[in-house]
């Protein structure tokens, strides 16, 4: 089956590009040109993921981001953000709010179609992953940190954490390879799908709402730590 894809975007060139490449590489595409239609249409006929426009009437994308990961049946879709402005804080409020990635325009369409891909092959191999644990339940505890596999749950001494589904990923990952220290690049490729070149922005921001949501603050007690210039690494109690 066709995976489908919501471009909320208002200018009505860059939709047709991008529609009609999406189309031709398979995919089924549903275009809304402001912000209100575009948050009811991802309510009403939940796609599969998100290219969201920063700069929309009506309702702007941060806030259409903001409201998509409120909503239970759309909080974990993959969302890209669509930005014409190269401003950092821009990128960093779409990231904080719940944005996957951003695109900043001018894009190359070879580059989207690849992220597209990257993105829904790991929503493939989520969805493989998770049917073949069937009922059993893979828990990974460390520190006061434990993580269902399974229903995608974090919790801190035993309360559960908000965490969207990429920081899950990210804090996965570094549990995952505790005491080894893992690069930017590396994490970009394993949790975004993709081998990103350039700016490693992305990371650096979720693993900055991680440690906010997991109360992980500067010291000598910390869980993440930077290695400056490379990457992080999660250290266990017993490692420090």
């Amino acid at each position: 089956m066709s995976k489908r894809i919501l471009v909320i975007e208002d200018e009505a060139n860059i939709q047709e590009l991008i529609k009609y490449n999406l189309e031709k590489n398979g995919y089924k595409v549903t275009v809304a040109d402001n912000g209100v239609d575009g948050l009811e249409e991802a309510l009403a006929n939940v796609p599969d993921l998100i290219l969201l426009d920063l700069m929309l009437p009506g309702l702007d994308g941060l806030e259409v981001c903001k409201r998509l990961r409120m909503e239970k049946q759309t909080k974990k879709i993959p969302i890209f953000m669509l930005t014409a402005k190269s401003e950092e804080l821009d990128k960093v409020l779409g990231l904080e709010l719940g944005a996957d990635d951003y695109i900043t325009k001018p894009f190359s369409i070879k580059e989207l179609i690849a992220r597209i891909r990257a993105a829904m092959r790991r929503i493939s191999d989520d969805n493989t992953s998770e049917a073949s644990e069937g009922k059993g339940v893979k828990i990974l505890k460390v520190n006061d940190i434990e993580i269902d596999c399974e229903r995608y749950e974090v919790r801190k001494n035993g309360e559960k954490l908000a965490l969207t589904l990429k920081e899950f990923e990210l804090l996965k990952m570094l549990i995952e390879n505790k005491g080894r220290v893992l690069t930017r690049d590396f994490l970009l490729d394993k949790i975004w799908g993709y081998d990103y070149v350039g700016e490693t922005r992305t990371v650096d921001v979720h693993i900055r709402h991680v440690r906010q949501k997991i109360n992980d603050d500067e010291g000598s007690n910390q869980m993440i730590e930077t290695i400056r210039g490379v990457g992080y690494r999660f250290i266990s109690e017993g490692e420090r």
